[in-house]
């Protein structure tokens, strides 16, 4: 069993399921460059992706062996799921053996990452301006500390990442999944976020003033104490998103749709706070109905809401 055979499987009952890479690679929360490198036979899946991807296209186990029928034939369960699994394991330990070290205090500037897999790794005061992450999987793995201005993590799968205390000027995040990501107190002038889905990430204590979003969605996402000064969410979408504790002055959300969405002050609502609360634009905007009593309340413009 090498590669190349294994990734022809993959493709036939991907295909068989009249599921395209880039749906795939949706359901397995990886990148579809990664779905194309297995079906190109550069690379094969760890040994619980496998499972996953057995789940996901209605074949046992046992149709990645080597004793299995080759991918030109029907797909059957034949073989032992634990003998399977062994060699299954095995060649992946060969193809791509796991890396035990850490990148801290590393001068990476402008490495290419694209399309690796490193799961739980740390970049700790790392020089990584201008490195290509594009494609790849970080998941689990933290970056602190770091130069990090101008770095690609377009189409790279970010869950359950920390990115702290980091610089992270001119960064793009176009189509990159962001699941529980976590950034924190870092910088992030000029960064781009285009075409993403965020989903439970948390911004903390970050500057956005500068940060441009277009075209994304936001669900369960938490900027709490950030500074949202002047940002454009025009058109974008927000479900269950808190705006706590942050400055929000001249932010528009026209066009925007608003599903249960909360805004709260640090302090108590003093007039200071309301006049705040007044220079937000949602023109155009819908929005839930609750939503919409909480910004009413908050003396917000809503002259030209939709209510949903």
């Amino acid at each position: 069993m090498d590669a190349n055979t294994i990734g022809s499987k993959i493709a036939k009952a991907r295909k068989e399921k009249n599921m395209s890479q880039a749906q795939l690679a949706q359901l397995l929360f990886i990148s579809p460059q990664a779905v194309g490198k297995w079906e190109r036979g550069e690379s094969i899946p760890d040994i619980i992706t496998f499972a996953r991807l057995a789940e996901i296209l209605g074949v046992d186990l046992n149709y990645f062996s080597e004793n299995f029928p080759s991918a030109n034939a029907d797909i059957s369960a034949q073989d032992d799921n634990a003998a399977t699994l062994d060699v299954v394991a095995n060649l992946s330990r060969s193809q791509e053996p796991d890396l035990l070290t850490n990148f801290n205090g590393g001068n990476l500037a402008n490495t290419d990452f694209a399309g690796v897999t490193a799961h739980k790794r740390k970049f700790y005061g790392s020089a990584l301006r201008g490195s290509d992450f594009s494609g790849s999987d970080l998941t689990g793995s933290s970056i602190t500390g770091s130069d990090v201005r101008e770095a690609s993590f377009d189409g790279a799968n970010l869950t359950d990442c920390t990115l702290s205390v980091s610089d992270l000027t001119g960064a793009s995040f176009d189509k990159t999944i962001l699941v529980r990501t976590e950034f924190n107190k870092s910088g992030l002038d000029g960064a781009k976020f285009i075409n993403a889905e965020l989903v439970d990430v948390k911004l903390t204590k970050t500057d956005l003033t500068k940060t441009i979003f277009e075209n994304c969605v936001f669900t369960g996402v938490d900027f709490d104490c950030s500074d949202l000064r002047g940002v454009r969410f025009d058109g974008q979408t927000f479900i269950g998103v808190k705006f706590h504790n942050g400055a929000m002055n001249d932010a528009t959300f026209n066009g925007a749709t608003l599903k249960n969405v909360s805004f709260r002050s640090t302090f108590a609502l003093t007039n200071r706070y309301y006049r705040a609360i007044a220079t937000i634009r949602f023109d155009g905007a819908t929005m839930d109905k609750l939503t919409y009593a909480s910004l009413k309340g908050l003396g917000a413009d809503l002259s030209k809401v939709t209510i949903i």
